[in-house]
């Protein structure tokens, strides 16, 4: 994975700072609405987190879903564990992105990629995404979440997006031609209000 891990980057590694850092930030309410209008989790769905940090999506979804998060940080994973652990039939594991193997990502009806993509390169991201397609359920939906540079976007915006951690923030247009074909339907919502800053998330969705 590709990223900038210097200065304040190195800071949010840690998981309490991270978490404060987004709350501060809105990012609690943001992934509430994200979980609302775009993954739609229903009772009893089995659902692949990649990326799945903290797993504070956890807060936002069905208590009865079977939920498998995987992280590349063991900090975020121990995170995790200590604070889902026992509340459900919840999965954490510590892996690299760029070695998950498709057999090793269970079956499932949705798979959540919350931040990744601008992390990873372009071959690795399709890899991914062709990876959870085939682990995905006939009609399941992947829907990834990241940020992007965009046509009208506020100064301030695109500013914060530039020192982003991540080193492969897309335009709107070279995130759809990451999905690989498997797909029946494909498309990319853009927002930005979702936090309280001025800031750009692009959320696509893919129906298996």
């Amino acid at each position: 994975m590709d990223q900038v891990t210097t200065g304040i980057r190195r800071v949010l590694s840690a998981p309490i700072v991270y978490d404060t850092f987004q709350s501060i930030l809105g990012g609690s309410s943001a992934r509430r609405r994200i979980c609302q209008e775009h993954i739609r989790a229903r009772d009893g769905d089995t659902i692949v987190d990649v990326g799945c940090g903290t797993a504070e999506l956890l807060n936002f979804l069905p208590k009865s879903v079977h939920y498998y998060g995987f992280d590349l940080s063991p900090d975020y994973i121990e995170a995790a564990k200590s604070r889902f652990d026992g509340r459900g039939d919840y999965h954490f594991r510590c892996a690299d992105l760029n070695t998950l193997g498709p057999d090793e990502i269970p079956p499932c009806d949705l798979a959540i990629a919350f931040g990744v993509l601008h992390h990873i390169g372009d071959d690795t991201a399709r890899t991914l995404i062709g990876s959870l397609r085939d682990r995905l359920t006939p009609g399941g939906r992947l829907v990834t979440i990241d940020n992007a540079f965009v046509e009208g976007q506020s100064f301030i915006a695109r500013e914060l997006i530039r020192r982003d951690r991540g080193q492969h923030v897309r335009r709107a247009e070279e995130y759809l031609e990451l999905v690989p074909d498997g797909y029946r339907e494909k498309k990319i919502t853009i927002h930005h209000d979702l936090l309280r800053v001025p800031y750009t998330h692009l959320i696509m969705e893919c129906v298996k």
